[in-house]
């Protein structure tokens, strides 16, 4: 039977994604794997309320699917009870995922230093690494000190792609001003800066906004693998890039936790 593996998913103290969590931490712990939470100082983490009530009446928000995984989510005692960020040993961990999200509170987590040092470990001991939408700013705000370079410089990835975040922001702009704007920058300006060639390493993928890929249906999402970095561009990916990270792991299947 293959080695049950511990995956670290650090997360700000609000605001993530419900489905970039929810759907991940489903699908790890049915193939058998360890999920472990990390907040800054260890306070049981939420997420966005926005995206369980629904953004615009009701609509826009994440499917029920994930939403029920929330829920169980939410009483498992690895995310009541998460590590603070300053206790990550890199070292104890098999895996990295790093989840996105666009309400402000999620600057605490994107923005820190003291966090982004710890991604920069857990990268140096060449493991895998999985990042969706936002959470792939982390890995192109990290800089490896002995180049001064983006510890993903020379590496293929998406992201939640401009179109993506500048539609989200026209459609709702007049009701919640930019909520949906984490940055003046659009993430995807900000990583292809971080990129030596982005013309030939940022991948967009195809254009869609409400197709969404599925546990059953992978054909609408999109994932880009260069060699033990993983990444994607939106909730429309999670069960996709989910998948991916368990195979890298060793271990999928579609099982119960």
């Amino acid at each position: 039977m293959p080695e049950r593996r511990r995956v670290l998913m650090p997360l700000p103290d609000r605001g993530f994604d419900v489905t970039e969590v929810s759907v991940p931490y489903r699908l790890l712990t049915g193939a058998g794997h360890e999920v472990v939470f990390a907040t800054e100082h260890g306070a049981e983490p939420s997420a966005d309320p926005l995206l369980l009530s629904g953004v615009l009446f009701g609509q826009l928000g994440a499917e029920p699917e994930p939403k029920a995984f929330y829920r169980e989510l939410q009483e498992s005692q690895a995310f009541k009870a998460p590590i603070r960020w300053d206790a990550i040993e890199p070292g104890a961990y098999d895996a990295l995922y790093l989840a996105g999200g666009h309400a402000p509170p999620m600057r605490q987590y994107l923005g820190s230093s003291a966090l982004s040092e710890k991604v920069l470990a857990f990268w140096k001991l060449e493991r895998p690494v999985a990042a969706i939408c936002h959470g792939v700013l982390i890995m192109s705000r990290t800089r490896d000190p002995e180049t001064g370079e983006s510890v993903i410089a020379r590496l293929r990835t998406t992201c939640l792609p401009k179109y993506m975040e500048r539609t989200a922001y026209l459609l709702t702009a007049w009701k919640l001003g930019d909520y949906y704007r984490t940055y003046p920058a659009y993430v995807e300006d900000e990583v292809r800066a971080s990129l030596r060639d982005p013309d030939r390493q940022f991948v967009r993928g195809p254009i869609t906004l409400i197709q969404r890929g599925t546990m059953d249906n992978d054909a609408p999402a999109m994932v880009v693998e260069d060699g033990r970095y993983l990444s994607a561009r939106w909730p429309g990916d999670a069960y996709l890039i989910a998948k991916k990270l368990c195979v890298r792991l060793g271990r999928f299947s579609l099982t119960a936790p």
